[in-house]
């Protein structure tokens, strides 16, 4: 490929997600072993994030965590655009039974990391969703 082209067509897909509006993110959202499916909507002034699907591993691990009922469970609450490509909310961990402060940031097109953090935007563990 011809690197002038190149560099514009990095450029263009780096402003087009910098610059992602907040319908970008609605949708169903998979996690990096599709073991889990997270339909992210509007929630009145907010977007949030439904379990639309699980693995039964995925679900017996809630269960044992004394999360029962994954599928259908709210796990993105109140995330709210704070920044180019960059939405912050809380996230609900049927693992370990809390909800954490969140951050989700656009990656490209097809796919965002979603962090929880313990402390504001420390201590966080991510993962890469891919849209399904």
């Amino acid at each position: 490929m011809n690197p002038v082209l190149a560099a514009c067509t990095a450029v263009a897909l780096s402003q087009a997600v910098t610059s992602a509006p907040e319908s970008f993110l609605l949708g169903t959202w998979a996690n990096p072993e599709h073991s889990l499916e997270v339909r992210i909507a509007r929630c009145g002034a907010t977007l949030c994030g439904m379990v639309a699907t699980a693995s039964a591993e995925e679900i017996a691990d809630a269960r044992d965590s004394g999360s029962p009922g994954l599928v259908g469970m709210m796990l993105l609450r109140h995330y709210r655009a704070d920044g180019p490509g960059h939405w912050s909310g809380n996230v609900f961990v049927p693992d370990i039974g809390r909800e954490l402060s969140s951050h989700i940031v656009a990656l490209d097109k097809d796919h965002v990391r979603v962090s929880g953090c313990l402390m504001g935007r420390f201590l966080c563990k991510s993962q890469v969703w891919q849209r399904a």
